[in-house]
């Protein structure tokens, strides 16, 4: 479900506007305005319900992205690698550089096969 970025694209419903009691005919018919009104009431209801789900949504978005932006000034912050830390030691290469090394010929394709 994609989500409008910005509140003003996506405003919260209002509600519908109550009949005064003289827009009543008293006359009992079906479906009376207040009925009518009832009903809108209920739509109402579930678009705010919606709405207030979407709003929930976009706002945890927004606050994940705020915590990725910490989460990634505080990586940068920390070493990248155990290798990154023996080097700064002044020990030389990781192991890992030396298998990479060694690996670094080999291929595991199989020989092609000969149509017989």
């Amino acid at each position: 479900m994609s989500l409008p970025p910005r509140p003003e694209d996506d405003p919260r419903p209002l509600p519908p506007e109550r009949p005064s009691n003289e827009d009543c005919c008293q006359s009992g018919c079906s479906p009376c305005i207040f009925d009518l009104y009832d009903e809108e009431v209920d739509r109402w209801r579930a678009a705010l319900a919606a709405w207030e789900a979407r709003e929930a949504a976009r706002q945890a978005a927004a606050a994940q992205g705020r915590g990725k932006d910490h989460k990634e000034t505080s990586a940068a912050k920390a070493p990248a690698s155990g290798a990154a830390m023996t080097k700064a030691r002044g020990s030389g290469e990781s192991a890992g550089s030396t298998k990479a090394k060694a690996h670094a010929g080999t291929s595991t394709k199989r020989p092609a096969e000969t149509p017989g």
